[in-house]
């Protein structure tokens, strides 16, 4: 077919090839130039600025009666957070306390002794016990004499001595009885009587630290950053109510494959800009470099030749206070 082309067009074929094949050469110099010549583009590492966030909660369960802030607000430590209502809480510390009263009711009774009118009544029945012994021993003396003068028989003196055999028994028992009552209470109902009234105002005290949280405080000073319940609610012990931010401890976070670490060290301070802040730059001094874990590893391919690359957690700290710096704010960092 080529035979039957004119020589014009065999001429404006092979400008055209030619045409072609420098425009190919060109392009070709052109990449070998730019490989060689030019610059290699910046590595840009993105991260974000985070802070410490504290969660504050309680020990009381109840239900939310009050809250005395709200999202956004600046607080200082031990200002007040919330109220919680606990109704069970507060009939278990009048239960304690009633308790409490009780058992100190039982230790002053045991302190204070035997009541003064039954130490009168035994010293009473003692002194009558004493002048019966006193009377059948005088009878039983003068029937000893009768009984020697041969006028009664053995049989009314035995009867006369069994009688005042008996108020001699009868005068020790009765003073046993007064001793006993002089005394008071044994020593170990002292003892377990104020073990009692330890107990109680345990139980007080346990309550009272419950009751404690019915106010929540601030832990530290801060920002309240999210609140979950809403007033009305129930909690349960020991259940978040909210999250204080503290402003002051923040940080940046970035994600860094291990090959650039070596530009990363600890100690050292590097330059960012943050985007949210019209592209401020400043200064952040590393502090805390932590490898992520087999789930952060890059992966390379057989086929290149190239090896595993892992993924490393790396934080610094602004070296100035940055006021408008907020958690959740991009952070770049230019190599």
């Amino acid at each position: 077919m080529s035979d039957k082309l004119t020589p014009r067009e065999k001429k404006e074929n092979r400008l055209l090839l030619g045409a072609v094949g420098g425009v190919v050469v060109v392009v070709a110099a052109l990449a070998i130039i730019g490989f060689l010549f030019l610059n290699k583009p910046e590595e840009l590492l993105e991260g974000q600025a985070e802070a410490t966030s504290v969660r504050v909660s309680g020990k009381l369960p109840g239900r939310v009666a009050e809250f005395f802030v709200r999202e956004g607000d600046m607080v200082h430590k031990g200002d007040t957070l919330v109220h919680i209502h606990s109704s069970l809480a507060e009939a278990k510390m009048e239960q304690a306390t009633a308790m409490e009263t009780a058992a100190k009711a039982l230790d002053q009774k045991v302190d204070a002794g035997t009541r003064s009118q039954i130490i009168q009544s035994a010293h009473s029945v003692w002194q009558q016990a004493q002048a019966a012994e006193s009377i059948t021993k005088k009878t039983y003396d003068r029937m000893q004499r009768l009984f020697e003068e041969g006028v009664i028989s053995e049989q009314k003196r035995d009867e006369a001595k069994a009688a005042y055999d008996a108020a001699v028994a009868g005068s020790k028992a009765a003073k046993s009885q007064y001793e006993l009552a002089k005394q008071g209470p044994q020593s170990e109902d002292k003892t377990q009587a104020a073990a009692m009234v330890n107990v109680a105002k345990g139980g007080v005290a346990e309550v009272e630290a419950v009751l404690e949280d019915q106010y929540l405080t601030a832990p530290c000073d801060g920002q309240i950053d999210v609140i979950f319940p809403h007033e009305g609610e129930l909690v349960a012990m020991g259940a978040p109510i909210m999250n204080v931010l503290k402003i002051s401890d923040k940080w940046v976070t970035f994600n860094v494959r291990e090959e650039l670490l070596n530009k990363l060290k600890i100690g050292e301070e590097i330059t960012v800009m943050i985007p949210a802040l019209d592209k401020k730059e400043a200064k952040v001094k590393i502090y805390y470099v932590r490898d992520m874990g087999a789930y952060a590893t890059w992966h390379a391919t057989k086929t290149t030749g190239d090896w595993d690359s892992k993924t490393f957690e790396v934080k610094a700290r602004p070296t100035a206070d940055i006021p408008d710096l907020r958690p959740g704010m991009t952070v770049i960092y230019k190599d």
